[in-house]
């Protein structure tokens, strides 16, 4: 069982093609699961106007934890993206996709507006739909990309930690506190 959904197992009596929509429907279930995810985070709202925000900018005005907590479900879909197979650049580029909204949406009063217009989320999940829609040869290192989700939630935290602390010592500073 991976994040809360069982997973169908093939077995010695099940033929190739069977193997092959069972595949198939697993991973359309997970990529039907992230664009869920991804529509709330960066889409979810409609703004006067017509513009498409997600929850992703609202909970990132809460310091620290907002940008934590979003940081957090990015890295899950990235995690989904080397589940169903995508190559190693593809998940270096998403990763770099969380990597920049998480530093750059934890920067007080400007973070949020670029969290709305940069949908970090929506981006990943187009490059795994342009990555399933055309198969590479390339395969996943999926210890590497564990090893680098880890990695990758430990800098963020420090670094949402860190704009935080300067931010609440600038505050003490300028006499606002």
């Amino acid at each position: 069982m991976v994040g809360g959904r069982e997973r169908r197992d093939v077995s010695d009596e099940t033929t190739v093609l069977d193997a092959v929509e069972v595949a198939d429907e697993a991973a359309a279930d997970e990529l039907r699961q992230v664009e869920r995810l991804s529509t709330l985070l960066d889409e979810s709202i409609t703004l006067p106007g017509g513009y498409r925000i997600g929850i992703d900018p609202l909970v990132g005005i809460l310091p620290v934890v907002g940008d934590l907590s979003a940081s957090a479900v990015s890295v899950y879909i990235v995690l989904e993206a080397a589940y169903l197979g995508v190559p190693r650049e593809t998940l270096a580029r998403m990763i770099g996709n969380v990597v920049v909204d998480t530093v750059l949406g934890s920067v007080p009063v400007v973070g949020p507006v670029f969290d709305a217009v940069f949908k970090a989320n929506a981006r990943n999940v187009g490059l795994l739909q342009e990555r399933l829609e055309e198969p590479s040869t390339a395969a996943a290192d999926r210890r590497v990309l564990l090893a680098v989700g880890v990695l990758l939630v430990g800098l963020t935290a420090a670094a949402s930690a860190g704009v935080g602390l300067a931010t609440w010592w600038l505050a003490g500073q300028a006499g606002l506190l």
